[in-house]
């Protein structure tokens, strides 16, 4: 299997520049970059907010890195040492060497982090495909995780042709010129298109070939054995699934998970209803710091 890399170094070197420059432009207050081997690569974190108490780990979605979540990191970290992750294999300053076959290895990445980082224990947050990777994290080494908020995860649903094709509609509304951009947010109820810094960073990334597994969706007895307390946040006009029947299936198989359907909010969660988001990610991470 391959790996996911850049297609040369001139596309490598358009990316790290637009990337280095909107983390100077949008990360808010001091942050300390740190790299961290791991067996399937390299790991670039974001380590902000107090020296000690237990850490918010921020997995982004696919195809991002630790800058979908500059507009929370100053929030979290007043209460909170926030760890902004650049997934190995997604676009983002981390550098990839191995190869992530399925879920499995994906949880093996994230606990060899976390055990480098020296994080005993931490609440995870997850969107979308990163929510995907925190899941198989619990499952596949409970106890370092002490509780998750899952943002529109996936891996709940099987994924329909109606989410590729807002994927793919998403990726050309990108291009669009900066003016029509709001009236094709607002037609695809896709948010995360007026981020004008993070969509200039998505088209640097077009020279990028990610070769990460695809959100298998999890089975049955998996979500039985989710243990660790967690807060799931589904967007009610979410592309990715039905939001209503994923809601009752985890209430079937996963009483003690928390589950919120957030009203008019699409799979661009994060953007639709930050306010949202935020609530309920300080709700569960305090919950586990008393």
């Amino acid at each position: 299997m391959r790996i996911s890399e850049f297609t040369d170094g001139k596309a490598e070197a358009r990316f790290r520049t637009t990337y280095e420059r909107a983390l100077t432009q949008l990360w808010p207050g001091q942050r300390s970059p740190l790299d961290i081997p791991t067996g399937f690569g390299t790991t670039r974190v974001q380590r902000t907010g107090p020296a000690h108490g237990q850490p918010v780990v921020l997995l982004p979605g696919s195809g991002g890195n630790a800058l979908m979540w500059h507009a929370y990191v100053e929030r979290l970290a007043e209460h909170h040492p926030v760890i902004a992750v650049d997934t190995v294999g997604e676009p983002g300053a981390s550098v990839q060497t191995a190869p992530i076959k399925d879920g499995h290895d994906a949880a093996d990445w994230l606990e060899e982090l976390l055990r480098a980082l020296d994080v005993p224990a931490a609440h995870v947050v997850g969107c979308s495909y990163g929510g995907w990777i925190a899941l198989h994290h619990q499952l596949r080494h409970p106890g370092r995780t002490t509780s998750l908020t899952l943002v529109d995860p996936a891996g709940l649903a099987d994924v329909g042709r109606r989410f590729y094709t807002w994927i793919i509609l998403g990726g050309l509304a990108a291009l669009a010129p900066r003016p029509l951009r709001p009236r094709l947010a607002k037609a695809l109820g896709n948010s995360a298109l007026l981020e004008t810094e993070l969509m200039t960073l998505m088209r640097a990334s077009t020279g990028f070939r990610r070769r990460l597994p695809p959100a298998t969706t999890l089975d049955d007895a998996d979500l039985a054995r989710l243990s660790a307390p967690a807060l799931f946040l589904l967007g009610e006009r979410s592309a990715l699934h039905d939001a209503r029947a994923v809601a009752e299936r985890l209430h079937r198989l996963a009483p003690a998970a928390r589950t919120e359907i957030v009203p008019g909010a699409g799979h661009s969660l994060t953007t639709d209803a930050p306010a949202a988001v935020l609530d309920g990610i300080l709700g569960m991470a305090a919950q586990q710091a008393r």
